[in-house]
């Protein structure tokens, strides 16, 4: 008996050894002093020796700031999370700067790519479109620096400056073996976050509006674009959202509410995150007239959520390509040494429960983009043939 009782007791004593040695392995602040020395700080040696072993080995020179950077920087890389990145105290800078409205562009709508950022459009009159880029390229460096494997938002953030300044961007077309530089004149550039128009087929009025942006106010000028057009005798609306890469998820919500009446437009969900559901919150303006919803390969988070909530909710008709597939949110969060942690902390989730993240959504009508081509607007007569024949 007394041997079984040590037994357990032994069992139970090495039970409770796993589970504070694993408890205390995500608090090392509660370690003593001398375990913390021995174990917790062993690492933080071992990478000083490594740090050291390559300041002082290799064949070139690299400063311990460029290390203790990179070391950061492969933290959150090794998520192998597209969404999640580590910006450095100059990039985090970069972003302020790019939010500037000192600071301006050169007129063109842009998708990550391996090899840098793939041109989806251009404002027409833009330094982009005068400089001879055109939709379909890839801009693969900024002022002589490669920009394939960065994330977009510093890539394009390089891009901007001061209006009148000029930018040199690297631009790779379809079928040329390699780039060619092209320099620009930043400028300040007027776009609308909405623009709409009355398209007739056959008699019949449709209102057509384009969202650039879910930004603040996107709901807003939505509405102000498709009001006038309601009031002319409109009997259906398409809602073009290619080459949309998101925004605010609060006007997400407010976009989608002004086609939904009431209930769920969105859920999200995380590990560390209270699941709430987002539902329609008024402002209705057309509840029920036939709606066409006009996507592509770009389109992207915001614009996904407003474009599955239209279809699962049963008041749009998806046309288009597949969408993005972004299913996922962030939370950015400033750190101590002027840096920015971007972290995925959550799912989005569709009225019906879905979740987008990599396969994105299949239109319910497939119409080969031309908004990545050179070639004339294919998906736009598809959208519009369809919007017709659901409002005659």
């Amino acid at each position: 008996m007394s041997r079984i009782r040590t037994t357990t007791i032994a069992l139970a004593c090495t039970l409770l050894a796993l589970v504070v040695g694993l408890w205390l392995g995500g608090h090392p602040g509660n370690l003593p002093d001398a375990i913390r020395k021995a174990f917790v700080e062993k690492d933080r040696a071992v990478r000083d020796q490594l740090f050291d072993a390559v300041q002082n080995d290799y064949y070139k020179k690299v400063s311990r700031s460029q290390l203790e950077q990179a070391s950061l920087k492969g933290i959150v890389q090794s998520l192998h999370d597209p969404f999640s990145n580590y910006y450095t105290p100059q990039e985090a800078k970069l972003f302020q700067q790019a939010l500037n409205p000192e600071f301006e562009g050169v007129g063109m709508n842009v998708t990550k790519d391996k090899r840098g950022l793939k041109v989806l459009r251009l404002f027409a009159g833009s330094p982009a479109q005068k400089a001879g880029i055109h939709p379909g390229d890839v801009i693969v460096g900024v002022n002589g620096k490669s920009i394939a494997g960065e994330s977009s938002d510093v890539s394009t953030a390089r891009i901007k400056g001061k209006a009148g300044t000029s930018v040199t961007l690297s631009v790779l077309s379809r079928g040329a073996a390699r780039p060619r530089p092209l320099r620009m004149q930043r400028a300040k550039i007027q776009v609308p976050i909405a623009a709409g128009r009355l398209i007739r087929r056959n008699g019949v009025a449709l209102a057509y509006v384009r969202l650039a942006t879910f930004s603040s106010g996107a709901h807003a000028a939505v509405r102000d674009q498709l009001q006038p057009l309601l009031r002319r005798g409109a009997r259906g609306i398409l809602l073009d959202l290619r080459g949309h890469g998101g925004g605010l998820l609060s006007e997400a919500v407010l976009v989608a509410s002004l086609f939904i009446e009431k209930g769920p437009i969105v859920s999200t969900d995380g590990r560390t995150q209270p699941r709430r559901e987002l539902k329609a919150v008024g402002g209705t303006i057309a509840p029920t007239l036939p709606m066409v919803v006009l996507v592509d390969g770009a389109t992207a988070s915001s614009s996904e959520i407003v474009t599955g909530a239209l279809r699962d909710r049963g008041r749009a008709t998806v046309v288009g390509e597949k969408t993005f597939g972004k299913g996922v949110f962030q939370n950015v969060e400033p750190l101590d040494n002027g840096g920015v942690l971007d972290l995925t902390v959550g799912s989005f989730y569709l009225p019906k429960g879905e979740n987008l993240a990599h396969h994105g959504i299949v239109p319910q009508v497939a119409a080969r983009d031309a908004l990545g081509t050179r070639n004339r607007d294919e998906a736009l007569p598809v959208a519009i043939r369809v919007l017709y024949a659901k409002s005659r």
